[in-house]
């Protein structure tokens, strides 16, 4: 399964990479990073027909991953990947918003990995 996830952190591609290690050794997981909205339209357009599920922080600087979201939903009809959001903030506002978007799941952080781990598997 071919997970894109966009965060403006970029200490979490090593964290995501460390705690998926095995998972990644054994194939069943490959990760892309974007570190920006714009950046993970750019990967999308690149590399749609990989690119099973995105993981997708809330609050970034420039584009907002619920801006992301919206456009993902509206270009990538057929099939559309799974979107899940992550925010530090599990505020009402942004997880109905992130419903009314189409998100197809909402965390918050700090990612319990373990929770992550069974949802990814659950996905795929």
């Amino acid at each position: 399964m071919k997970i894109l996830v966009v965060d403006d952190e970029k200490d979490v591609k090593d964290l995501f990479l460390q705690r998926f290690r095995k998972e990644i050794k054994k194939g069943d997981i490959a990760f892309a990073f974007a570190f920006s909205g714009e950046e993970a339209l750019t990967y999308l357009k690149q590399h749609k027909q990989e690119t099973v599920l995105i993981l997708s922080d809330i609050n970034m600087p420039g584009m907002s991953g619920l801006e992301l979201l919206e456009k993902i939903k509206k270009k990538y009809t057929a099939p559309p990947p799974t979107v899940m959001m992550v925010t530090a903030y599990g505020d009402s506002e942004n997880y109905n918003t992130a419903k009314r978007l189409g998100a197809d799941d909402f965390l918050t952080k700090p990612v319990d990995f373990k929770v992550l781990k069974e949802k990814l598997m659950n996905n795929n």
